[in-house]
């Protein structure tokens, strides 16, 4: 059931979507703040590297909206509230948002692009649901240790980088201080959740 571009659905949620991911990016970078004020320089690059993933899909969504340069799109949405005073509950608010995107919204999104005629649209539906699976669940992973109170400490030794100069210190918890670069503990992550790792 091929539709004209202009009077589509797709339209519109592309116009969703691209407003979705801007308040998202705004709502992250709120959280990447409250978790540098907490110390937690990891859970501030977190969020601040979700933000910019955030940004680029939301390019993404605008960008399908071309042929419609100068033109205005009036749609409505549900956007969420998340002012959380404490971290968990933030990256809970954000992990929730994340799955629902994955699983409700942009699937349904992709299928409508794809019943009206539009696969491009559809492909990047579903392709950025499958990212905001993996942003949820990296939320919900670090949600998790700071709940256990395992964000800097573990049961068993293990290595831990400093984020910030790359020193890397093996123990069951983290220094309270880094011993290279004198930034706090909130730099240092599990080794193995650390970018650039070789495996």
């Amino acid at each position: 059931m091929a539709v004209e571009f202009r009077n589509s659905e797709t339209k519109d949620n592309l116009m969703r979507a691209f407003a979705g991911e801007s308040q998202a990016r705004n709502r992250y970078t709120f959280g990447a703040s409250l978790a540098k004020k907490e110390n937690l320089y990891v859970i501030e690059s977190i969020f601040t590297f979700t933000a910019n993933q955030e940004k680029e899909h939301g390019e993404i969504f605008y960008n399908h909206l071309q042929e419609l340069v100068g033109e205005h799109i009036h749609v409505d949405g549900n956007y969420p509230v998340d002012l959380q005073k404490d971290m968990v509950g933030l990256l809970r608010a954000a992990q929730h948002n994340e799955y629902e995107e994955y699983e409700d919204v942009y699937r349904y999104f992709g299928d409508k692009a794809k019943e009206e005629g539009f696969l491009n649209v559809a492909n990047s539906f579903y392709m950025i649901a499958e990212i905001e699976k993996t942003h949820g669940d990296r939320f919900k992973k670090f949600a998790d240790m700071l709940e256990k109170n395992e964000l800097f400490v573990s049961n068993m030794k293990t290595g831990w980088m400093c984020l910030n100069c790359g020193h890397v210190h093996y123990g069951k918890t983290v220094p309270e201080k880094c011993p290279v670069c004198d930034h706090n503990r909130g730099y240092f992550i599990r080794l193995e959740l650390a970018p650039y790792q070789n495996k």
